[in-house]
């Protein structure tokens, strides 16, 4: 097993949902675990690039695991999965339904593991806008007798 992928088991179900006078089907993750097990067997892979979004998630109140489910308004399919929340905004942006849940206890142990392994992203620095933007000018200094 590499240190950056891990077999994930997701279990769906659905709920019916009342809204006025209909009833909408909305789809919910009961169970993640890890392992091969499950009905929805996705793998987890951790990128270097999504290292600040990792630790973004983690320091959350309640750390999250995100599902690709196919498109927007179909039964759902999972096909992917990610700890980094602006992929799934991604996923979002491309009109395909994203399920959440809990992150489980294991995966955040094994995710800080890989963050402590690999370092946390370098902070991203803003650019000046032009060349000497921000430095203080060179005055002459008052010479004490």
């Amino acid at each position: 097993m590499s240190d950056n992928l891990r077999p994930i088991s997701i279990t769906l179900v659905a709920e019916p949902k009342q809204v006025k006078r209909f009833t909408l089907t909305q789809w919910r993750i009961a169970e993640i675990t890890l392992g091969d097990q499950g009905d929805n067997v996705l793998n987890l892979q951790l990128s270097m690039t999504e290292r600040a979004a990792y630790r973004f998630n983690l320091t959350s109140t309640t750390p999250r695991l995100f599902v690709r489910a196919g498109f927007t308004g179909q039964t759902p399919k999972p096909d992917a999965i990610s700890a980094s929340q602006d992929v799934a905004a991604g996923w979002m942006d491309g009109e395909q339904q994203v399920l959440e849940a809990p992150m489980p206890m294991a995966i955040q142990v094994w995710l800080e593991s890989y963050l402590a392994r690999h370092g946390e992203a370098p902070l991203e620095m803003r650019k000046k806008k032009r060349k000497g933007a921000g430095r203080a000018k060179d005055t002459p200094s008052k010479e004490q007798p």
